[in-house]
């Protein structure tokens, strides 16, 4: 038994190459940083929210905070007293400010007098607890206030290395920071450039300048949260170091580019793990603790206590103050300042995304692309199974990025891993099913001539060679051959034959192949088809009826058009007519014949029955011939529309049992009203025949014969009809009477 061919690569896909290395030198390049944060984004959502492994509480400048200090220019006194009522009445361990209290951000309409002590109220505050950050930041003054020049952040990555000339970020003002105390200063700056959109993903750690390092904000706030005064850290390579003060090191954070750290979110702004308060709230519970009423002073104390051993942000949280950006959880843009609480989460539990060096993406793009278009390829562009298994692969790299994220914090390379993979597999399953189609237009082109199409398709869309074998079904046998071939074969040079030969079977052929039979073979001049397999036709009794009516009008046009080609064919040409047979039934189909060369076919009585339709048709003067079972599976899906005559009960010869058979007399729309006359009549010569009333059978046939579609005439090549037939046969049953057990069946002396 054949085995199935194994498939072999093919080396031409190696073309495809430069495919996975674009996407890959895209992905060095940052092109494809959008999609990259996006899949990022889709990480921190799977994962989900994680606890948080510090106390933070968010005292947000929002709307109510805002009508409860006035509008801008902010009296800066009313941020030293909410910090010093959470110091001193909640508790707190540390305050950092998201605002730069700078000159930058001072009216020239302010008074300037009130200005100065609300820095100096602000100055006295961080003096008092040194715990407290202020902010700094290297960004241009907003549109309205008074500019006095840009500052470039010193990113080490951009090639700021010499500190000497390096700018100084906007700091405090005047008396916040005096010539004799500088509080601690926090960077609130993120690099927007290598994050590659809105979400403040990456944080400048420290800023070199002439003066002295200034350190970011969450840093800070971390130092104060471990027990480290404020700038306890230096730079120590790609790692930020902080230490205690006999240099023990605490906390050692890894730094890419030397300088940046990118924030792993634990929560989403709305979140459980998030507690926000509302300024207006801190400054109206304090005024509450002068109250009178004891209720208010207890109300006022319950609320401090949520402050206790917290690090507290104050930051911008209204929408006209513009400080919003979306984050990994928020799609929506919520307050910056939610940055700076994950950056100091991140550095507290020590949950640092990694990222793997550049040679890990370029090996995922290369490895996944490689095996996603291997299965493939060697699977075939139509193989389901090896496409699954591809979708399998896909989804286990997605899987095991996600797993890799949520477990140990590592950040794979994702966009061009499963572009790269995406886009080489579904050009080279095009690739491959263009190169199939060429194939299998060549094997059709080839064995098309020999072989009916849906058994070619068959052959060709199987994974496996042709084998031997068959199994059993039912089908509908057709059988034609042409009335008196022999006399064409002696009047006729071979060439012309041959010629006459093609042009008839084209005809029988395209029909029967339009009607879904399947070509068997040619036997000289006879054709042999099978209705209902390879494909099953769940109609393939009607099928095969109808395909008889339409080539019998084919041979007449066929006859015309002979006839008008005066002098090129013998008379006999002009006067062809052929028989056919059918039979409905169950037979074996398959490839027969020997291990070398063999035949799709069928076989069994059934097929031998319906070869001997097609040769019984000339004794009982028909042209078309089929069993009960054909006719009986016709009208189950034709209904009337193929017009049947019952002819006789006989036995063929090589049979034992009897056959009911029938003309197929034509399709109803071409039936005439005189033929549908004289199948009346002869409907009741039959049954005068079978009930032995010889004399009234032969009255009723020989009105039918006047009135059959098919009169004797030497010069169309008609010698008889069923009406004549019966009429001939009841003369000799009334010389010969079959007794009374009669059951009309009549035995068939020629095949």
């Amino acid at each position: 038994m054949a085995q199935p061919k194994k498939k072999k690569f093919d080396w031409k896909f190696v073309a495809l190459l430069p495919v996975p290395l674009l996407w890959a030198w895209l992905a060095q390049e940052g092109k494809l940083q959008t999609v990259e944060n996006m899949l990022l984004d889709l990480r921190f959502r799977t994962r989900g929210e994680l606890a948080a492994p510090v106390k933070i509480h968010y005292v947000n400048v929002d709307t109510d905070a805002i009508r409860s200090i006035g509008e801008r220019p902010w009296n800066r006194a009313r941020f030293a007293e909410t910090a010093t009522l959470l110091y001193e009445k909640g508790g707190a361990k540390a305050v950092g400010y998201d605002f730069v209290f700078s000159t930058l951000g001072q009216s020239e309409l302010v008074n300037p007098q009130k200005a100065f002590e609300g820095n100096r109220a602000l100055g006295l505050l961080a003096r008092k607890h040194r715990q407290t950050v202020l902010a700094a930041q290297y960004t241009v003054a907003e549109e309205g206030v008074t500019v006095r020049g840009t500052r470039q952040f010193p990113l080490l990555r951009l090639g700021f290395t010499n500190r000497e000339k390096n700018d100084v970020p906007e700091l405090p003002a005047h008396p916040i920071i005096s010539p004799t105390f500088t509080p601690a200063i926090g960077l609130i700056d993120f690099d927007y450039e290598i994050g590659g959109d809105a979400t403040p993903r990456w944080a400048a750690m420290f800023a070199e300048t002439n003066g002295p390092v200034y350190w970011h904000l969450a840093a800070q706030l971390t130092c104060i949260e471990l027990g480290l005064p404020p700038g306890s850290m230096r730079r120590a390579g790609d790692e930020l170091e902080l230490f205690k003060p006999d240099g023990t090191v605490v906390r050692r954070i890894p730094l890419h580019h030397q300088q940046l750290l990118e924030v792993n979110w634990f929560s989403a702004w709305h979140s459980p793990h998030n507690p926000v308060t509302s300024m207006a709230d801190v400054l109206v519970a304090g005024a509450m603790l002068a109250s009178d009423d004891e209720a208010k002073r207890k109300e006022a104390e319950d609320y401090f206590t949520r402050f206790r051993d917290a690090i507290i942000l104050i930051g911008p949280t209204d929408v006209l103050l513009q400080d919003l950006a979306p984050t990994p959880f928020d799609r929506e843009p919520v307050p910056k300042v939610s940055a700076h609480g994950n950056l100091i989460k991140t550095i507290v539990a020590e949950k640092y995304l990694r990222r793997p060096p550049d040679w890990v993406m370029w090996a995922c793009v290369l490895g996944l692309t490689a095996a996603v278009t291997g299965l493939t390829i060697t699977g075939g562009a139509r193989s389901l199974a090896s496409k699954v298994l591809a979708l399998i692969v896909l989804a286990g790299f997605v899987g095991m990025a996600l797993f890799l994220f949520a477990q140990a914090n590592l950040v794979l390379p994702m966009a061009a891993p499963l572009g790269a993979a995406f886009t080489t597999g579904f050009i080279a399953t095009i690739w491959r099913l263009l190169r199939e189609e060429q194939q299998k237009g060549r094997i059709k082109n080839m064995f098309g001539t020999y072989l009916a199409p849906e058994l070619v398709n068959q052959m060709v869309n199987s994974e496996t060679d042709p084998q031997l074998g068959g199994h059993e079904d039912v089908i509908t046998a057709y059988f034609s051959d042409i009335q008196s071939f022999s006399t064409f074969s002696e009047l006729m040079p071979p060439a012309q034959l041959v010629e006459l030969m093609n042009e008839y079977l084209t005809a029988c052929t395209d029909i029967v192949q339009a009607e879904k039979g399947t070509l068997d073979k040619y036997i000289g001049d006879a054709v042999v088809a099978i209705f209902g397999a390879p494909l099953p036709v769940p109609d393939h009794a009607y099928r095969a009826c109808v395909a008889t009516q339409r080539v019998q009008l084919r041979i007449e046009e066929l006859r015309q058009k002979w006839r008008s080609e005066a002098g090129k064919w013998p008379p006999v040409v002009h006067v062809l007519r052929a028989r056919l047979g059918l039979n409905t039934g169950s037979a074996i189909i398959g490839n027969m014949g020997s291990r070398t060369r063999f035949s799709y076919t069928m076989m069994g009585d059934n097929v031998n029955l319906a070869a001997r339709m097609e040769s019984g048709a000339k004794s009982l003067g028909v042209y078309t011939m089929c069993t009960e079972a054909t006719r009986l599976e016709c009208e189950k899906h034709g209904g009337d529309h193929v017009v049947f005559r019952y002819l006789d009960r006989i036995v063929v010869k090589g049979r034992t049992q009897p056959v009911p058979v029938f003309e197929i007399v034509g399709l109803k729309e071409n039936v005439t009203d005189k033929t549908r006359e004289c199948l009346a009549v002869y409907a009741q010569g039959i049954e005068r025949y079978l009930a032995q009333d010889w004399d009234g059978a032969l009255q009723c046939f020989a009105q039918s014969a006047a009135l059959e579609p098919n009169q004797p005439s030497k010069a169309m090549a008609i010698d008889t009809n069923p009406s004549l037939v019966l009429t001939k046969r009841c003369h000799y049953m009334k010389e010969h009477p079959p007794g009374a057990n009669w059951d009309g069946v009549y035995v068939m002396k020629e095949k």
